[in-house]
């Protein structure tokens, strides 16, 4: 059974921010906002976690082994250190779309985003390791991106592939499973799932390929962290690569 623990992560009050007392230049709240994910992926990734960038004002983690102190202490961090604060939700559910729901109302309850009266929301359950690998995490990518696209089209054209595979990817894998799948560069995708069989991995795949055109491969792992599963996951698709197959379990 999975237990999986995520954390939505909202800068607060942000939007406002961005153009007051005027518009704020644009090359400096995309240094800011990579900054931010820096320090966050460093944080969340040095306890075993994941970060993921989504939208940058809205981040996604998943934060297996992280406790309340832990996510006080990121909030401090960042406060310390950046004209912006960020506000915490956590959820713990078996399926990974819920216990981001859950983790999203804790903050909306609290106030909305642009919301000056609302800064740096800790709430939410966390999650008791039990030590037996509670979290599934999936890495795809895409067969042989660089022959295909890399070495062959334009750098837009490229781009324009691959993200219509990570879109069909994304919507199928929470539309069937309530999986949350996330493009973190290059041709990599890495879902968050609930405990899924190696047909339902085939069907997302055959899914993508119908749809979208992208023929994808994918290693799964199991830990009771990201880093544990997602380690796992490296080395059963490097077992993909060497077999020659489209999906693996560690």
């Amino acid at each position: 059974m999975t237990a999986t623990q995520l954390t939505l992560i909202q800068i607060d009050n942000y939007g406002p921010w961005t153009v007051t007392p005027e518009p704020r230049r644009e090359m400096d709240l995309q240094t800011l906002q990579s900054r931010l994910f820096a320090d966050l992926a460093q944080f969340v990734g040095s306890r075993d976690g994941y970060v993921f960038f989504t939208r940058f004002d809205n981040m996604v983690a998943a934060t297996n082994g992280l406790d309340r102190t832990d996510h006080a202490l990121l909030q401090e961090s960042i406060g310390n250190r950046y004209p912006v604060t960020i506000s915490l939700g956590v959820g713990v559910d078996e399926v990974p779309i819920e216990a981001l729901e859950t983790a999203t109302e804790r903050v909306q309850d609290a106030g909305s985003a642009q919301s000056a009266d609302r800064a740096e929301v800790l709430g939410g359950e966390f999650h008791e390791d039990s030590g037996d690998g509670d979290l599934r995490i999936a890495h795809f990518d895409v067969n042989d991106a660089t022959g295909k696209y890399t070495d062959r089209l334009n750098e837009f054209d490229t781009f324009i592939e691959i993200e219509q595979g990570y879109a069909s990817l994304m919507r199928y894998m929470r539309e069937a499973h309530g999986a949350l799948s996330f493009f973190v560069g290059g041709d990599n995708i890495i879902a968050i799932c609930p405990d899924l069989s190696v047909e339902e991995y085939h069907d997302a795949i055959d899914h993508v390929a119908e749809e979208a055109g992208v023929q994808l491969k994918v290693g799964v792992g199991r830990g009771a962290t990201a880093h544990e599963a997602g380690i796992g996951a490296k080395h059963a698709l490097e077992d993909c690569r060497y077999e020659g197959t489209l999906v693996e379990f560690a």
